[in-house]
């Protein structure tokens, strides 16, 4: 039994570990053992009692993180695991920076499977640090030791306890060691096998195709040379990328383009040095040279070929090493991606192409060997640019390994969670418990000027007067997520599963241009409400 610290002048401190030091990484270590019998005792065992603290911290480079407006919302990516409670007997801790609005909660409480929702509310906790400045939730919980303790006061048992979260950092280890229990995550100390400079020394290890490039750059001086020599290997190549080291989604992305470039290896090095400020043209919206070189001289980069093909995908697989050191594939997806040159997420469909999501999992399992070996523990998935050869057949060259939950992670979980089946490697596909089989298309930047205004009420409002709610008879129907950003940003997300990808397609595209048609007068009820009946 815990016991409830209620004088409220005394803050107990678990430990004095300084963040960082040997002592703490020790301590660390000695609460990552008890992940393996956790793991034996509980996770195949539904009734067993546990507890699991989510902690949905985007820890990422502060400035990267300024680009994405409303930033905080994008915690509401794992109250997906809200529909853990189906397990009669977990309880889950919730952490976010803003409280999350009762219509969002409630909304998951009455999806889960089997439980009534007040039986599922009195096994959930929810602590808000009620701040949402532009740094990472752990960073804001680390701030407030008595939000520490009363989470700690929270656990029923740390022995049957873990830490989930989006990416582990060191202040995930220091939130784990001070809360006194495991991270079900990766070390901290082998982030770095998922930055873009190590992402390419694993794929060359595991033997998978990867595009030429340059990898460890820090300066201008090593863009140059780098992009000069790209071209001399390759005089067609047309284009090339360049990636800021720590980057996600895709914003850190820039394309050189060659065009009129002289063919001499003296000439070219000295054109491309002139030409590189105005050439280059950036993934992330307002970036400009001089703070990207900042940047790149600060967290280093790559330098790689730009992939053509007349038809082109973005797929990527999901992989997961387990506490026993088992690797597990979760799935494939061909992803949705935007922004000027289309290497920013923006959503997926799963499962990837039958024509080649096999491929992805085989090159998925080979850099998870790799990885394994490493002692890397966790989710993590691998993104690919794919291209189709004149025989129908296609190639595929690994890009980016993500050591963490990212945008193909929520809708799968939502589908698991929801539907209750299994995915099978041996077709790729996902069967509901009766066999079969389930897709969706998925979205979290679905945006729009015309849903501003609009509460995460009225847009469950307009679903389920409409018919699309997710229907657990059939199993099939729409799921909204990411809700918070709605009524300030005109954001939202959106995951449609059917038994078919023409019937989730159909599903997504249908919610959108009913709530296109229904916003578009939002100023004019009348006229609204034509439309809704």
């Amino acid at each position: 039994m815990t016991r409830f610290n209620c004088n409220p002048n005394v803050v107990l401190s678990p430990n004095h570990f300084s963040p960082g030091s040997s002592a703490e990484k020790r301590e660390f270590q000695r609460l990552q053992a008890r992940l393996k019998p956790l793991f034996e005792k509980v996770f195949f065992d539904k009734k067993a009692p546990r507890t699991v603290v989510i902690i949905p911290s985007l820890t990422l480079d502060p400035e990267e993180m300024a680009k994405i407006p409303g930033l905080y919302h994008y915690e509401e990516r794992l109250l997906c695991l809200l529909l853990l409670l189906q397990l009669p007997c977990t309880r889950i801790i919730l952490v976010t920076s803003r409280p999350v609005p009762d219509a969002i909660i409630d909304y998951y409480l009455h999806m889960v499977p089997g439980v009534p929702g007040l039986h599922a509310r009195r096994r959930l906790t929810l602590f808000s640090c009620h701040d949402n400045s532009p740094i990472s939730l752990t960073e804001k919980i680390l701030r407030r030791p008595r939000l520490i303790q009363r989470i700690r006061e929270a656990i029923p048992d740390p022995e049957f306890a873990h830490i989930t979260c989006f990416n582990s950092t060191p202040l995930e280890r220091t939130l784990a060691v001070k809360l006194g229990i495991p991270l079900y995550a990766n070390d901290p100390d082998l982030a770095h096998l998922g930055n873009k400079n190590y992402s390419r020394q694993v794929f060359k290890e595991a033997g998978v195709p990867l595009p030429d490039g340059f990898e460890h750059l820090k300066h201008k001086e090593d863009i140059i040379e780098a992009l000069t020599q790209l071209k001399l290997r390759h005089p067609e190549l047309r284009k090339a990328v360049i990636k800021l080291n720590e980057s996600f989604s895709g914003e850190g992305n820039a394309t050189f383009s060659y065009e009129g470039a002289p063919e001499e290896a003296g000439a070219l090095r000295a054109w491309i040095a002139e030409e590189l400020p105005q050439r280059i043209h950036f993934e992330a919206e307002g970036e400009s040279w001089p703070h990207y070189l900042e940047k790149f001289e600060e967290m280093g980069g790559i330098v790689e070929c730009w992939i053509d093909g007349a038809v082109k995908r973005s797929p990527s697989v999901q992989c997961r090493i387990n506490p026993l050191r088992q690797i597990e594939l979760i799935s494939t997806h061909d992803q949705i991606l935007g922004g000027p040159t289309g290497q920013i997420y923006l959503g997926c469909w799963f499962p990837a192409d039958e024509a080649y999501r096999l491929d992805l999992q085989e090159a998925g399992l080979k850099i998870a060997e790799v990885l394994n070996r490493y002692g890397v523990l966790g989710r993590f998935s691998v993104d690919f640019v794919s291209v189709q050869k004149d025989d129908g057949s296609w190639s595929h060259y690994a890009v980016e390994i993500n050591l963490r939950k990212g945008g193909t992670t929520f809708p799968y979980l939502l589908l698991h969670f929801l539907v209750n089946g299994r995915f099978d490697p041996e077709t790729g596909l996902y069967f509901t418990p009766s066999g079969h089989p389930r897709y969706y298309f998925a979205s979290d930047d679905l945006m729009s000027e015309n849903y501003l205004g609009l509460l995460p009420s009225d847009l469950i409002d307009i679903m389920v007067y409409n018919g699309l709610h997710f229907h657990g008879p059939t199993q099939q129907g729409v799921i909204f997520h990411m809700m918070g950003p709605l009524s300030e940003y005109g954001k939202f997300g959106l995951v449609s599963i059917g038994d078919s990808y023409e019937t989730a397609k159909v599903q997504y595209q249908d919610t959108i241009s009913l709530l296109n048609r229904i916003t578009a007068f939002q100023h004019a009820p009348e006229r609204a409400e034509k439309i809704i009946s």
